[in-house]
C-alpha cells in the first residue's frame, strides 16, 4: 500500500461533488486515522475561507468561482500542511488529502549486529522414517529456535554427522543455508530471532530387515518426535520413547512416537525391525546344495569305475557344475530383482530337477542316467 504522505496535497478532480466544490480530508499517518474538528483554510485568491472537518475528517467548500486559484492549508500539532495550488473547477469538484505525521508511531529499531548466543531444536522438530526395499530414508526436519531479540552466532559451528552407513545425504529445498560434505552437515549462521528451518534426507541400508540408528545434534532437543511410515509389520523401539501409537493418514499407516527432551550431543537411539527385505532362504538353499555337491563329489571320487564310466562321470560332473552355476546366478538375479521374474519358479524347478537326476546318476549303481534323462539334461 502506498504511503499516504506521497498523496498529501495533490488535488484530484471528481464528479461526485457539486460543480465548483472542494473537499479537504485531514488524516494522521494512515487513512484509517481521520482528524475531526480540525480547522482547514482554503485560500481563494487573496481571500481565506475556514471550515472544520466532520466525523469523516472532511471539510467542504462550495460556491467557488471557476478558474480562481485555490490552496488548502491546515496546521496539525504545529505541523503546517499545504496543498498544491489549483484552479477552481467549472464542472465537478476537487478532493484532496492532507496527511499529518503520526508522532505516536514508533520508528523501527535499527538492526543490531549478531551476538554470541545459543539455539535449540524446537518442538516442531521431527525425525521421519520411510522404509524402502532393503533401504531406509531418514528425514530430519529441524526447527532451530533463537529465543533472543538479536541474531546470534554460535560459539561453535552448528554441525553434525549422519549415522554410520548413511549415503546420499542432501539438503531439501526451502531450507535455510546449509551444506553437506559426505555425511557431515553444517548449518550456516547467524541465526535470526525466531525459527530457522533445515530439512535433511539421508539413506541407510537395511539388508536384513533391521536398523539401529544413532543420531547426535549439537543443540538440545525440546522433545523427541518420530514418525515411521509403516510397511507391513514394521516396528519401532527406543528407550527414549515415552509413548507411541499406530495411526492412519490418507489410507497410509504410520507409527507416531514421542519422548522427552534430549541434551545436546546425546545420541538419539532408534531400533527398527521387520523392515522390507528379500528372504535369505534362496541363499541358504544354494549353500546347502554346494555342501551336498562337495560330499557327493567326495563319495563318487572314492570309487574305481572303468574308463567308460569315468568318462561319463566327468561329463555328468561338468554338467552338474554348469547347472549349479546357473542356479546360483538365477537365485542372485531373483534376489536383486533382475531378469524375468515370472520365469523364475519354472526355471528354478527345471534346474533343480536336472541336478537331482545328475546326483542320482552319480550316486547310483549305473554309470549315468537313462537315455530319457540324458535328453533332459541336454535341454
Amino acid at each position: 500500500m502506498p504511503d499516504p504522505k506521497q498523496m498529501s496535497g495533490i488535488p484530484r478532480p471528481v464528479t461526485d461533488l457539486p460543480d465548483g466544490a472542494v473537499s479537504v480530508r485531514v488524516i494522521r499517518g494512515a487513512l484509517s486515522n481521520n482528524i475531526t474538528n480540525q480547522p482547514v483554510e482554503l485560500h481563494v485568491g487573496s481571500e481565506v475561507r475556514t471550515a472544520k472537518t466532520d466525523d469523516s475528517g472532511r471539510a467542504q467548500f462550495s460556491g467557488l468561482t471557476p478558474g480562481t486559484t485555490l490552496q488548502a492549508v491546515a496546521v496539525v500539532d504545529g505541523e503546517r500542511l499545504e496543498s498544491q495550488e489549483f484552479p477552481a473547477p467549472s464542472r465537478g469538484g476537487i478532493r484532496l488529502l492532507l496527511v499529518a505525521t503520526d508522532n505516536t508511531k514508533k520508528s523501527e529499531p535499527a538492526p543490531t549486529a549478531p551476538v554470541t548466543g545459543q539455539v535449540a531444536l524446537g518442538g516442531e522438530s521431527r525425525i521421519v522414517i520411510e522404509p524402502g526395499d532393503e533401504v531406509v530414508l531418514v528425514y530430519y526436519l529441524l526447527d532451530i529456535v533463537n529465543g533472543a531479540r538479536a541474531s546470534v552466532n554460535l560459539a561453535t559451528p552448528f554441525t553434525f554427522d549422519m549415522p554410520t552407513g548413511a549415503v546420499g545425504t542432501a539438503i531439501l529445498e526451502g531450507s535455510s543455508p546449509a551444506n553437506v560434505s559426505g555425511g557431515h552437515v553444517r548449518v550456516q549462521g547467524p541465526f535470526a530471532p525466531g525459527r530457522t528451518s533445515v530439512q535433511i534426507v539421508t539413506e541407510l541400508p537395511a539388508p536384513d530387515g533391521t536398523l539401529q540408528l544413532a543420531q547426535r545434534f549439537p543443540a538440545p532437543l525440546e522433545r523427541l518426535a518420530v514418525i515411521v511410515k509403516k510397511v507391513g509389520p514394521t516396528t519401532l523401539s527406543s528407550p527414549q520413547i515415552a509413548k507411541q501409537q499406530d495411526v492412519v493418514a490418507e489410507s497410509q499407516p504410520f507409527i507416531v512416537a514421542a519422548g522427552g527432551p534430549i541434551a545436546a550431543g546425546q545420541p538419539i537411539e532408534l531400533s527398527l525391525a521387520e523392515l522390507p527385505h528379500h528372504s535369505a532362504a534362496p541363499r541358504r538353499t544354494a549353500l546347502s546344495l554346494a555342501a551336498a555337491i562337495v560330499i557327493i563329489g567326495f563319495l563318487v571320487s572314492s570309487r574305481r569305475p572303468d574308463r567308460d564310466a569315468e568318462a561319463e562321470r566327468k561329463r555328468l560332473v561338468a554338467r552338474r557344475d554348469k547347472l549349479f552355476n546357473d542356479l546360483v546366478r538365477l537365485e542372485n538375479d531373483h534376489r536383486n530383482g533382475r531378469g524375468d521374474q515370472t520365469r523364475y519358479p519354472a526355471r528354478r524347478e527345471e534346474l533343480m530337477a536336472g541336478l537331482e537326476r545328475i546326483y542320482g546318476a552319480l550316486d547310483g549303481d549305473d554309470t549315468g542316467p537313462e537315455p530319457a534323462d540324458r535328453a533332459g539334461l541336454a535341454a
